[in-house]
């Protein structure tokens, strides 16, 4: 408030008129409430510990009750745990708005309220909050509520923020209009103190005077006063202490002047009482109670000081704080946990202050916790070492993975392992292990365990995080070495067979070991590999030799006489690798090396078996010796090529003649130099027979002695010269050819050159030629236009000759076309026409308000049919006639009804009477009472007994069953009031019950309509999205399935899958099997149970492993076929027995589409028929196909179940339906199977035709027949049974949850339940005798119920019929006057005046269809007003459609702000449905005739039972009379004579108003019986004067008794005993 506006202090110069200071305080008021409304907001949040809305919002903020339950826990945790509070963080609120489970909030806060103490004058309502309406009585109780726990030392105190806080004029006059607006006073926040003082003490006074002696005590300042009045016993304070009597006196004092202060500026001092301005007694026990907990937390922090836990425990005790939870055995836990936040608060404001409660008990929770699990932790222990005692693994496992034991994660799939090595490590340590050493072992342990299971899976990279991980404890574990750990393990695992076993941390700690070593004697062997690449880079070939023999380098057959070939071929490597890698720097491996060397030794080898061969050539040669020469020659060692074994003479010839050209005299040297293909030498001692790679010192060769060079060279010489004679002689043609290849090579190459050259300068060659053809062709151009300039004139008389003759030929030719075609012209013009009249007839069909010139053009379809009007006429009056007659035979079953209790009563009489007469003889002064209540009514019978109360009880429960039976609404809604767990027993308990479990169609027809409105009502208030549907369980659609797919349902069940399943079932040989791990296993167990065997194939393997084999491939393959077909049977029996899907079943189905369209509009229609797909098959029909025999779909013998085969078979034909239902495709969880993904999208095409299908059903009028009439012309009423216990739940449940299921206040279920009243106890429903018998069971007791409608009947409102007579009227008239009139608006139309012409043809029109109507029978014309109408002119019918049109405007009907559009749109909507809309009220018309003509039947049977009745009557009256059975003329009775005395002695007459019972004797009565049988007559004398006659009936009598009446009066002023004067008729003139 800006300055507070208007507030109680301001000053006002001139006097305020009577508004205005109503106004001034409204405003005072509403800045008063916002006031408290903010100290209320401060306080909350000073409780919560968070923010609050402003104080303007704080009231709606409060509504869901999540803040008061929030404030509830601050106080009474226990009452109010924060798990119980619903919508905790208010989504679902923010989201929805208010929902009925947000009052289970304010009550958990009215519960805590209650629970600490606050007296009940300050409870609110719930309604108060959750409807808001009193929010002010909920401030005034949070006010209340923070006094009251301010006094207990619970809560702060509350601040008086008025004056103090300011708010907007707008807040302010919205304020007062809010508490104007639902006319609330505001409280008086004020007295809260002294009224919570007055609730809560013994003696007010005493209390009223002890408080205002501490008031004036503490006025006074002396402290001793003060601790006195606050000592005073009258006071009831509490918690005293005297050494803080100063700091009362303080506090006390300065909390006075404050509240003093704040009376002060509320204004007027004469409506403010003491406490106003003195402190409460509730105010003072809470400041008292501040001092006392400010005491205490000093004392905590001097213990803390101190380090003190006995000083702490005595400062935790302090009864002041009301510290929950304080243990003496934690004292060192307080100790230490206090400390430490002690210490933090200190580092965070820069200085120690004390400790908060809040503080200190969130301190002391804390240290409890952890005492706690250092408790559980030790027995953990205990338990852990006594389990590994036992030797259980499991139990063992189990104690590990408490989490009490605080110990690492245990893997329970390696328990043996724990159980060993935890139970070596127990005997080791001759004890108990502690937790320390279990943590270790057991850390150690779970990553042995993961070592193993990443070994087992393959799971390399987490192989080596368990590996590394310092928990297992492994050393030497080097990283470069991970995989070569992984495989070598893996190994290990398959060499040990293991098979689910473990390996143990020895075999993990020596493999890894191994692999170590192994590392080390690779980088041995790399060092050793370096040292060889190094001595090939220094050259040096004992280096080389020496690097060779390393022991490192592991390389065999070192030969030193080889050293030099070693160099040398390891050189030659290094450098041929070198140049095909490019890198300069390229060394040789370890393999290369070794290859080379065995080149090396290879090449040595085969060096000194050439020489050995040529040094045998050369001895033969020498020898001449031409058959030896030419073997040796053939030697392989030597190698000599194109040696022929014909030709040993030539070789010795010239190989002599070689060796003899060489031979030099006196040459006696023994060595010869054998050269090699590599460029290098062998030196060969002829004589030794040794080689050497290296030249000998001193060494000379021999000269004569013939290398292989030139021993080849000999040979080739004189081969090939033998082999070129033989050559020529054989290819003399082939030379020739050759010869001529060679020469056509010449001339082609010449060729190609010139053409080369031709192309090359082709673009050259292009434009010579296109210069040369320029050139002749402009030329030509230029004579020609030379030509034609010289005769200009020619040729335009030419052009224009040839023009007009092309122009006439082109028109003949087109004229004698359309002549020749004249019929296709009129065709194309007439599709055109028809083309413009569909455009317009879309758009009188589609567009929401089609304009009136379209509508014009189809008006004459309207002219078609004038009997139309005479047709609805007709149907208004028959409705009225259906009116009438419902009403008639509503009255004429009311006074059956009226005609059965009499009758009843009678009976009732009847029995009573024997009774009576009986007992009559017995009848004293003193059993009088007794007899009154003997001639009661049977009150034993309950709620069919015969009496008024209990006929209404009874008629009232028939009423209110047949409103939930007829109007689905309400049982909709409540069945979703109910939790989910209750709702499938209410509705096989009680609906089902209710409509009789549909078997008649009336019954079959409502539980339907019920079904449709419940899914609706759970699709509006509880699907967010389709997908909700398939992925939950809505009640509705499990509660819809479940009742179909029961009795009738499993016959259509068996229908549909019986034979297929039957087949499938017979079929021992089908396999389906498509896991190919199965598939293997199969084939796996089959070759060896076939080959006697063991298969070398592992067992366990991967699907994708098992799919690499083409066995595997081949079986699946035949599985996945025969899947197919047999799937193709089940989609054939679904997708062809769609008509033999119940009936009910597809209408829902049908009705959940059409709601998730409508609620989902934008929803892709795909996805709403997969949720429809889901409820057809997969609810309803999938079961069956799974579990056949669970459904009775085969028959199976006693006892018999389906095999596993067989339960597999279905099971995988109902996997490959789901996923077709759903077109769900197969993706990565069965990889195998996306070959079935072509055969899913097809079948999903059929599926969702065959839900098109399905929800093609008519509606369920249609379908069963019934319409609002029916219960109207039914002369059997329905009736449902239901036990007492299902009539009790249910009027239980809606008395809970009418608010909600009838939220309007004038809906009929309120006056029905009104009607009811309360719940009805045990005695009422079965009557005393029942109720005193222990063992009653309501739900085995039975009852019938007759339903009947008690708003029975058709109101027909006579406005309503005259508004519609007026717009059929006025449309007639419009349509006779559109087709004359043009116009583009109805304005337009009705303002243009009619043209002669245009009334002529108008008169023809109406004369025709006068014509027309003159042959139509009589019955079938219309009324002479529409007649009469049609007559008119049509400027007339002009003036009456303008009256009209004003008419229905001041009606609502139309408006002319539009042009009367509406009226145009109501002809457009006749014309479009006028087809539909004339069978529709053809079918309407029979339906109304076939109702009154049962309504007539109904009558007649109701005139017939009121006649039988009346006759019935008669007849018991006559009988009951003496001598009606004896004699056909009944005697007449005498008159009684008694006088009012006698009647008092009788108990008959109670009392005669203003005469003294002394002048009884004096009065005379009468009783004289009337002519007819039942009737009597009083008459009253006094004195013996005639005072006054009465008619007395008997059936009146029982009447009364019937509806409890005891007494009543006879004349004005007599009062008789009902009861005592049946009683006395009956002894006197009834027979017994």
């Amino acid at each position: 408030m800006e300055g507070r506006g208007a507030g109680p202090g301001r000053a006002v110069c001139d006097r305020l008129t009577a508004e205005e200071m109503d106004q001034q305080r409204r405003q005072n008021v509403a800045y008063q409430y916002l006031c408290r409304l903010e100290e209320a907001k401060r306080w909350m949040e000073a409780c919560l510990k968070e923010e609050l809305p402003p104080p303007v919002e704080l009231e709606e903020s409060l509504r869901n009750g999540v803040l008061l339950a929030k404030l509830g826990h601050c106080f009474a945790p226990s009452v109010v745990p924060l798990k119980k509070i619903y919508d905790m963080g208010q989504l679902r609120y923010q989201a929805t708005g208010l929902h009925f489970r947000h009052t289970d909030n304010i009550n958990f806060w009215l519960s805590a309220i209650a629970h600490v103490g606050l007296p009940a004058t300050f409870f609110p309502e719930t309604t108060d909050i959750y409807d808001k309406k009193n929010m002010p009585r909920v401030v005034y109780c949070i006010h209340a509520l923070s006094l009251f726990l301010f006094r207990l030392g619970l809560a702060p105190q509350i601040h008086d923020l008025y004056g103090k806080v300011k708010f907007t004029a707008e807040e302010l006059s919205n304020m007062a209009s809010e508490l104007a607006k639902y006319g609330l006073q505001l409280p008086a926040f004020s007295k809260i103190g002294g009224i919570l003082a007055s609730e809560l003490s013994v003696d007010e006074a005493a209390v009223h005077a002890a408080v205002l002696a501490i008031n004036e005590a503490v006025e006074a300042g002396v402290v001793e006063d003060t601790l006195a009045a606050l000592q005073n016993p009258s006071a009831l304070l509490e918690n005293l202490r005297e050494p803080l009597a100063a700091i009362y006196q303080e506090l006390l004092a300065q909390a006075k002047m404050e509240k003093a202060a704040s009376a002060t500026s509320c204004g007027d001092g004469e409506s403010q009482d003491v406490y106003d301005r003195y402190l409460t007694q509730a105010e003072i026990q809470g400041h008292v109670n501040q001092v006392n907990v400010l005491g205490a937390l000093e004392a905590i922090d001097d213990a803390l000081e101190k380090q003190s836990t006995e000083a702490l425990l005595e400062a935790l005790g302090d009864p002041a704080l009301a510290l929950r939870g304080v243990r003496r055995d934690f004292a060192d836990w307080y100790l230490e946990q206090l400390s430490s936040d002690r210490k933090q608060k200190a580092q965070k404001l820069g200085l120690v202050e004390l400790l908060e409660k809040d503080e200190v008990q969130a301190a002391v929770a804390a240290a409890n916790l952890k005492g706690d699990r250092e408790q559980a932790m030790l027995q953990a222990v205990v338990r852990i070492n006594r389990a590994i005692q036992r030797g259980v693994a499991t139990d063992t496992v189990k104690e590990l993975m408490s989490p009490e034991a605080q110990l690492p994660p245990v893997h329970p799939s390696a328990s043996a392992v724990y159980q060993q090595e935890l139970a070596v490590l127990q005997r080791q340590r001759q004890g108990e292990l502690g937790q320390e050493e279990l943590f270790v072992a057991v850390e150690m342990l779970s990553a042995v365990v993961l070592i193993n299971c990443a070994l087992e899976a393959g799971d390399a990279s987490g192989f080596w995080d368990s590996l590394a991980d310092p928990a297992a404890g492994l050393a030497g574990v080097e990283g470069d070495s991970a995989q070569r750990y992984f495989d070598a393990l893996v190994r290990l695992r398959q060499v040990c067979g293991l098979d689910g076993a473990f390996l143990s941390w020895t075999d993990l700690q020596a493999t890894v070991s191994r692999v170590n070593t192994q590392v080390q004697e690779e980088t041995d062997q790399v060092l050793a590999v370096s040292l060889i690449n190094e001595a090939l880079d220094q050259g040096h070939p004992e280096k080389t030799l020496s690097a060779l023999l390393l022991p490192a380098a592991r390389l065999d057959d070192i030969s030193l006489s080889v050293a030099p070939r070693y160099h040398h071929r390891l050189v030659a490597a290094r450098r041929q690798k070198a140049q095909e890698t490019g890198d300069p720097g390229a060394v040789l491996w370890l393999e290369e090396i070794r290859r080379e060397v065995a080149r090396a030794n290879q090449d040595t080898d085969k060096a000194q078996r050439m020489a050995l061969g040529v040094a045998a050539i050369n001895q033969a040669i020498k020898e001449r010796k031409a058959a030896q020469t030419s073997r040796v020659l053939r030697n392989p060692a030597v190698g000599l090529q194109g040696v022929v074994p014909d030709f040993a003479h030539g070789y010795q010839r010239v190989l002599e003649g070689a060796m003899a050209k060489k031979q030099r005299p006196g040459d006696t040297a023994l060595w010869a130099q054998q050269d090699m293909k590599d460029g290098t030498a062998y030196y060969f001692h002829l004589q030794t027979f040794e080689g050497t790679w290296e030249r000998p010192p001193g060494c000379r060769l021999n000269t004569s002695h013939l290398t292989r060079e030139e021993i080849q060279s000999a040979v080739t010489k004189v081969t090939a010269a033998h082999d070129r004679q033989q050559l020529w002689k054989a290819n003399v043609g082939f030379v020739i050819q050759l010869q001529a290849r060679f020469r056509g090579f010449l001339v082609r190459r010449e060729f190609a050159e010139r053409s080369l050259f031709l192309r090359t300068w082709l673009p050259a060659v292009t434009k010579i030629q296109a210069h040369w053809r320029g050139y002749r062709q402009r030329k030509v151009y230029l004579e020609r236009l030379q030509y034609l300039k010289a005769s200009t004139g020619a040729v335009i008389k030419i052009q224009a000759w040839a023009r007009m003759w092309a122009a006439r030929r082109r028109y003949r030719g087109r004229l004698g076309y359309f002549q020749q075609n004249v019929k296709s012209i009129v065709k194309i013009q007439a599709c055109f026409r028809a083309r413009k009249a569909r455009g317009d007839y879309r758009t009188l069909v589609h567009a929401p308000h089609p304009p009136l010139s379209v509508v014009r053009r189809f008006v004459h379809l309207l002219n078609q049919s004038q009997r139309d009007f005479l047709a609805e006429a007709e149907l208004l009056k028959l409705q009225e006639e259906v009116v009438r007659k419902i009403r008639s035979n509503q009255q004429l079953e009311q006074d059956l009804n009226l005609m059965d209790i009499k009758i009843g009563l009678l009976v009732k009489s009847r029995i009573t009477l024997q009774e009576v007469v009986s007992h009559c003889k017995k009848l004293t002064r003193k059993n009088k009472e007794q007899l009154s209540e003997m001639m009661a009514l049977d009150k034993q019978k309950g709620l069919k007994s015969l009496s008024k109360e209990k006929r209404q009880k009874l008629e009232a429960y028939q009423h209110l069953f047949y409103l939930l039976q007829t109007q689905p609404v309400y049982l909709a809604k409540l069945i979703f009031q109910m939790p989910q767990n209750k709702t499938t027993k209410f509705m096989e308990s009680v609906i089902f019950s209710l409509y009789n479990y549909a078997s008649n169609p009336r019954e079959a027809y409502l539980l339907l309509q019920l079904f449709r409105t419940a899914l609706q009502e759970e699709v509006r208030s509880r699907v967010e999205r389709p997908q909700d549907v398939v992925t939950g369980s809505p009640t509705v659609v499990r509660l819809v399935v479940r009742f179909y797919r029961n009795g009738r349902g499993q016959s259509a069940l068996r229908e549909i899958l019986g034979k297929v399943t039957r087949d499938v079932l017979e079929d021992k040989t089908l396999n389906l099997h498509t896991d190919p791990v199965h598939i293997y296993k199969s084939w796996v167990n089959q070759t060896e149970a076939q080959t006697g065997q063991r298969s070398h194939l592992p067992y366990s393997v991967t699907a994708e492993q098992a799919l690499s084999h083409p066995e595997v491939q081949r079986r699946l393959d035949i599985a996945l076929r025969n899947l197919l077909a047999v799937t193709d049977k089940f989609l054939v029996a679904i997708v062809s027995s769609v008509d033999h899907i119940p009936y009910g079943m597809r209408y829902v189905a049908k009705a959940l589409k059409t709601a998730l369209a409508e609620k989902f509009p934008r929803a892709p229609e795909d996805e709403v028929y997969k949720v429809v797909g889901n409820l057809l098959y997969y609810r309803f029909l999938n079961p069956a196909v799974v579990a056949p025999d669970a459904f009775d779909v085969v028959a199976m013998a006693a006892g018999g179940v389906l095999a596993a085969p067989q339960r597999h078979t279905l099971g995988a034909v109902a996997q490959l339906l789901q996923h077709a239902a759903a077109g769900k495709a197969f993706s990565g969880e069965s990889p195998h199977l996306r070959v079935l993904n072509d055969y899913v999208e097809e079948t999903y095409s059929k599926f969702r035709r065959f839900v098109c299908r399905a929800c093609q059903v008519p509606e369920p009028e249609e379908r069963f027949a019934v319409d609002e009439y029916s219960d109207m012309v039914a002369v059997a009423k329905p009736v449902v049974y239901v036990t007492m216990g299902e009539l009790v739940n249910t009027h239980r449940l809606l008395l809970e949850h009418q608010d909600h299921i009838a939220p309007d206040p004038h809906n009929p279920l309120h006056e029905l339940l009104e009607d009811l009243g309360d719940l009805p106890g045990i005695p009422d429903l079965v009557g005393e005798n029942g109720a005193e018998d222990g063992s009653m069971d309501l739900s085995k007791l039975e009852v019938s119920l007759t339903l009947t409608n008690k708003f029975e009947g058709l109101e027909t409102d006579t406005e309503d019929t005259s508004t519609q007579s007026l717009l059929l009227s006025t449309k007639q008239l419009l349509a006779d006057i559109l087709p004359f009139q043009p116009g583009d608006s109805l304005q337009d139309t009705l303002s243009l005046l009619a043209s002669q012409e245009q009334e002529a043809a108008h008169k023809r029109l109406m004369c025709r269809r006068q014509a027309q109507e003159a042959q139509t029978p009589q019955p079938l014309r219309r009324h002479r007003s529409l007649a009469a109408q049609c007559l008119l002119p049509l400027a007339e019918k002009q003036r009456r459609v303008l009256r009209n049109l004003r008419r229905l405007e001041s009606l609502g009907v139309v408006s002319a702000h539009d042009g009367y559009q509406g009226l145009v749109d109501e002809l457009a909507k006749d014309i479009r449905s006028q087809h539909r809309y004339r069978q529709r009220r053809k079918a309407e018309l029979l339906r109304l005739e076939a109702t009154l003509q049962g309504l007539d039947a109904k009558a007649i049977f109701y005139e017939e039972q009121g006649d039988y009745y009346s006759q019935y009557l008669r007849a018991c009256l006559g009988h009951l009379a003496p001598g009606s059975r004896n004699s056909g003329k009944r005697k007449k009775q005498p008159c009684l004579h008694y006088t009012a005395a006698q009647l008092v002695e009788k108990g008959v007459l109670v009392e005669i108003e203003d005469l003294p019972s002394n002048h009884f004797r004096n009065v005379i009565f009468d009783i004289i019986p009337g002519d007819e049988a039942g009737k009597f007559e009083v008459n009253t004398k006094f004195l013996g004067v005639d005072m006054e006659r009465f008619q007395l009936h008997y059936q009146d009598l029982l009447q009364l008794q019937y509806e409890g009446v005891a007494v009543m009066k006879l004349f004005s002023k007599a009062k008789v005993n009902v009861n005592l004067l049946l009683f006395l008729l009956n002894k006197k003139f009834f027979q017994k």
